[in-house]
């Protein structure tokens, strides 16, 4: 069974069905059982046309539904368009399901559920197991997200801003349970990139590109985080450094320019570096510039104040993180990173330890708490 392909037709069943009419909490309830039966028939037979058998099934099951469900009496009459088995229409209306899972009327939490539910193909189970949440509760979230949307009409334009906010949340949840969700991010803004021609989603494939090809080098064998200074750049995957960069320059060529395609340029001048002295700080202080012109971001801003440390000298990066609030998250980090780089490891080390306490996960504490025990052991001999 190519549990690829059924996760690639999935969107594209779906939106057959809610283009035939059906709300799209039934339609999806009725294509998860037509890929329940198509794991169960096609091993020993497997059609000609996966698409249209899906579509097919997937209809039949809903008129099932609807005749099993008195309340709905109106939807009977569909029961005699049953349109007969044959190829599945050539249209692709996925785009238009990437807009209904990131409608504004869902929460971030659920419009991320629903779109790797309906769009991703993925069960509630793997979803539940990707952000360590119990499948039940994960099955009440999707349903709640379903019975949001189901009275939306599927002919309205969306908002693709919504859309990327979504598949970048998905991405940085990386990798947990059996679901590597930062892959699957990345295959669904290529789906999105094929069906829309816009320049941030190119910004933002290019830069889930940038950032994914770093990955075998962030943690060490024990888990360790490894900050982008130490990394070991041999291992990073310059086949997908090499796409990315090209993708961004084809959006910036364009000029449109927006926060994720800023955000790339930053990660591909990361990139280009052959060693974390060769960074091009200076340029990458503009690019920051431009992405706190485009977004006014406070955690813009505390990245920038790093990266005028690097270029300008640690007094001016502690300077220009004198501005940033003090509640910000990892804000302490920074200062203690620039305090050490100034030569003031007593108050580093204070920070850092003070850092480690904020710390929102553990590999960032850790990191941290290291970070503290070095100064203070450098600062006894």
């Amino acid at each position: 069974m190519d549990e690829a392909l059924l996760r690639r037709l999935t969107p594209g069943v779906l939106t057959v069905l809610v283009r035939r009419g059906a709300d799209f909490a039934a339609a999806e309830d009725a294509v998860q059982e037509a890929l329940v039966e198509a794991v169960r028939v096609w091993p020993a037979d497997p059609p000609r046309d996966a698409k249209g058998w899906l579509v097919t099934v997937a209809w039949r099951k809903f008129l099932d539904a609807a005749r099993s469900d008195t309340a709905r009496r109106r939807r009977e009459d569909r029961v005699e368009e049953e349109p007969a088995p044959g190829p599945a229409p050539a249209v692709d209306d996925t785009l238009q399901l990437y807009f209904l899972c990131a409608h504004p009327s869902l929460t971030p939490s659920s419009a991320v559920a629903l779109t790797l539910r309906a769009v991703g193909g993925l069960t509630t189970r793997q979803i539940a197991q990707a952000y360590l949440v119990p499948e039940a509760t994960m099955a009440q979230r999707i349903s709640r997200a379903k019975r949001t949307v189901s009275g939306v009409r599927f002919d309205q334009p969306g908002d693709v801003a919504t859309v990327l906010r979504v598949l970048y949340l998905v991405f940085n949840e990386g990798y947990s349970g059996d679901v590597d969700l930062a892959a699957e991010a990345i295959r669904l803004t290529r789906q999105l990139a094929a069906a829309i021609d816009h320049p941030e989603v190119a910004g933002l494939l290019a830069l889930m590109l940038l950032h994914h090809a770093r990955r075998a080098s962030r943690t060490a064998p024990d888990g360790a985080l490894v900050p982008l200074a130490e990394q070991d750049r041999t291992r990073w995957d310059t086949a997908a450094i090499a796409e990315g960069v090209r993708i961004l320059q084809a959006a910036l060529a364009r000029d449109r320019l927006g926060e994720f395609q800023a955000q790339a340029a930053i990660a591909a001048l990361h990139a280009d570096a052959l060693t974390a002295e060769e960074t091009d700080w200076v340029q990458i202080v503009e690019w920051y510039d431009e992405l706190a012109r485009l977004t006014d971001s406070p955690v813009v801003r505390l990245n920038r104040a790093v990266a005028v440390g690097e270029a300008d000298g640690p007094r001016a990066g502690l300077a220009a993180l004198a501005a940033i609030e003090d509640t910000l998250p990892r804000r302490t980090a920074a200062a203690a990173y620039l305090h050490e780089r100034a030569g003031d490891l007593k108050t580093a080390a204070r920070l850092y330890a003070e850092a480690a306490h904020q710390a929102p996960n553990l590999a960032e504490r850790d990191y941290l708490t290291r970070q503290a025990a070095r100064l203070n052991s450098l600062g006894r001999h």
